[in-house]
């Protein structure tokens, strides 16, 4: 790992994970938000230890998912010269249950792009990483571990069907282009497993800033290509549920895209 800060990040997502995190799995009890979605008393611990410690490394405020969305919003509006942002745990509902895929999100952001990110999966000790510009890494090994399939047909596909229109679900519930389909609750996570080309395309009906803020750069380091289900940019701001079109080569997201915008996708 060649920068600094990207070692310092990583660092954090670890010892937070170690020390706040690991020590409350499968005793943590949940709790809903206002929007239904769920929390725990250790999403929060981390949060705040997060906040404690990432200004340490770049001295900017820290945006987390469990802030009230006001303060979200303030904070973004109020940071243009930079700011963090992060998803302490991705994945609670997994991290409640016991299924052990969740990890620490944290990306750096100046003037709408991602500079650095960092998605930690405590289970397997993967640390996925990058920079702007410098690629993208799994524990020090360049990604993608593998080389995409070639084409939809032969693809693993992530899908979560939350928020896609009806019309393009049904399609792909009867009709899928690919060769097999997972779903595993970590939208972070997700995003590297396409980065390193474990997943070959992944479509979401709606993610918040801090679900894709770290992985999206990871991916697009790595030789992804993504846009939201219009085929435009993805929308960096916090408040609003994002789709996402993600495809770990450039023919294979062109492939993707074309046949979801053909079955009800725009």
């Amino acid at each position: 790992m060649n920068s600094s800060i990207l070692t310092q990040i990583v660092d954090t997502a670890r010892s937070v994970a170690r020390e706040v995190i690991m020590p409350q799995f499968l005793t943590a009890k949940r709790n809903q938000k206002d929007d239904g979605s769920l929390f725990t008393v250790v999403d929060l611990a981390a949060q705040e230890a997060l906040i404690e410690r990432l200004p340490r490394i770049i001295d900017r405020p820290v945006l987390g998912e469990e802030m009230p969305e006001s303060l979200q919003l303030r904070l973004w509006h109020e940071s243009d010269d930079g700011l963090w942002c992060i998803d302490p745990i991705d994945g609670t509902t997994n991290f409640v249950n016991g299924i052990p895929f969740f990890g620490v999100a944290i990306a750096y952001i100046e003037r709408g792009e991602t500079h650095y990110g960092v998605v930690y999966n405590p289970m397997t000790d993967e640390a996925f990483y990058a920079e702007r510009g410098s690629g993208a890494f799994l524990n020090g090994a360049a990604l993608p571990l593998r080389t995409p399939a070639k084409h939809l047909l032969d693809a693993v596909a992530g899908v979560d069907f939350k928020r896609i229109p009806k019309t393009l679900g049904d399609a792909l519930a009867t009709q899928s282009p690919f060769y097999s389909q997972r779903n595993f609750g970590s939208s972070a996570l997700e995003w590297c497993f396409v980065a390193a080309a474990r997943l070959d395309v992944y479509l979401h009906g709606g993610q918040m800033l801090w679900d894709f803020a770290a992985g999206s750069l990871i991916a697009t380091e790595a030789g992804a290509c993504c846009s939201m289900l219009d085929g435009e940019a993805l929308d960096m701001s916090p408040g609003r549920k994002t789709p996402v079109v993600v495809g770990a080569s450039t023919s294979l997201y062109r492939e993707w895209m074309d046949w979801l915008g053909a079955h009800g996708g725009r």
